[in-house]
């Protein structure tokens, strides 16, 4: 299997809803296997730099005061464009297990062990894999590990499940978020995504007083446009969902397809600012490739173009390199 090359995995909910949407909706490119995954110059299997970020299996230290921490390598849905493809949806010598990581065991003690001595650390995002699609028990049971470390002030979870898989919303995992204090960080990236099913879920979190911000990527020809990107902003609002980051798609290998010019983000950007309230608006940000954090991006941002990469200078005053062809 091709490096960019995933399985194909989809939920009969969200297979349903293409199948609503017609033959021709774009959605059906983020999770349907094409052709059109080329490896293009600038692109990277690992494209944020996590593996040489990773001090023990299953975390990630990137910032100085957080951290990401594997909860397991299972998504509902892969996503043709996920930054981490090397791990999720491959085969077993290609993707995690080859790197030394169980698709269902990945939060170690050592990773505990890890969070307990640095005392630096105040946020870990819990990841994956979707850590959603772990049962209520082992969910439970990881959240109250990473609560009992006394100086971890803020616990996040990445998410795409409302989009995808709604029926596993229920009051009782809902209830375990709660009580952990969890904030949701949840991936759309279509306002067909906001079904009836996706509502009633979100309904579920809210009325249990668990907190949702949404991440959205960027996506040539899918929500690449003004009137789709505000319609999606103001439908995840109505359902109180704060829309969070607008990212910039990664680089990850056999990505180009869904790769947009970053100037036409900020131009996406500077229209939807005179179009929705400023509670609607997301930030856009690049995530630097090769672990230089997120970059946030305004309408005004000025940044360096060499050749076909554009150079941008993240937290710390280091330069990264991100593969913006000239159109």
């Amino acid at each position: 299997m091709s490096d960019c090359l995933q399985n194909c995995k989809i939920t009969p909910y969200y297979r349903n809803l293409l199948d609503s949407l017609g033959l021709d909706h774009p959605l059906r490119r983020t999770v349907e296997r094409r052709d059109d995954c080329t490896p293009m110059p600038g692109e990277l299997a690992d494209p944020l730099g996590e593996e040489s970020h990773s001090p023990v299996p299953g975390l990630v230290h990137t910032y100085p005061d957080k951290v990401l921490l594997f909860a397991t390598l299972d998504c509902a849905v892969y996503c043709r464009y996920c930054t981490r493809s090397r791990l999720v949806g491959k085969s077993k010598e290609h993707g995690a297990e080859g790197r030394g990581l169980k698709k269902n065991q990945v939060a170690s003690l050592a990773c505990f062990q890890y969070l307990e001595q640095h005392t630096e650390i105040r946020d870990v995002l819990v990841s994956g894999g979707d850590p959603l699609m772990l049962s209520d028990a082992d969910l439970d049971d990881l959240l109250s590990k990473v609560r009992k470390i006394k100086h971890i002030r803020t616990i996040r979870i990445g998410s795409k499940v409302p989009a995808v898989l709604p029926s596993r919303i229920t009051p009782e995992l809902a209830a375990i978020l709660a009580k952990h204090r969890v904030w949701l960080q949840l991936h759309f990236i279509h306002p067909a995504e906001l079904t009836a099913e996706m509502t009633r879920a979100c309904d579920t979190l809210a009325k249990a007083g668990v907190p949702m911000v949404s991440q959205t990527v960027l996506l040539k020809g899918i929500n690449d446009d003004t009137d789709t990107l505000a319609e999606l902003f103001y439908g995840l609002l109505e359902r109180r969902v704060k829309p969070y980051y607008l990212f910039q798609c990664d680089p990850v290998l056999g990505s180009s397809s869904f790769r947009t010019p970053v100037e036409q983000g900020l131009q996406i950007i500077r229209e939807l600012q005179g179009r929705i309230s400023g509670l609607a608006m997301p930030t856009f940000a690049i995530d630097a490739p090769g672990g230089g954090g997120k970059i946030s991006l305004l309408p005004n941002s000025q940044f360096r173009r060499e050749g076909n990469e554009i150079v941008l200078t993240n937290y710390q005053g280091k330069e990264y390199r991100y593969p913006d062809p000239k159109t």
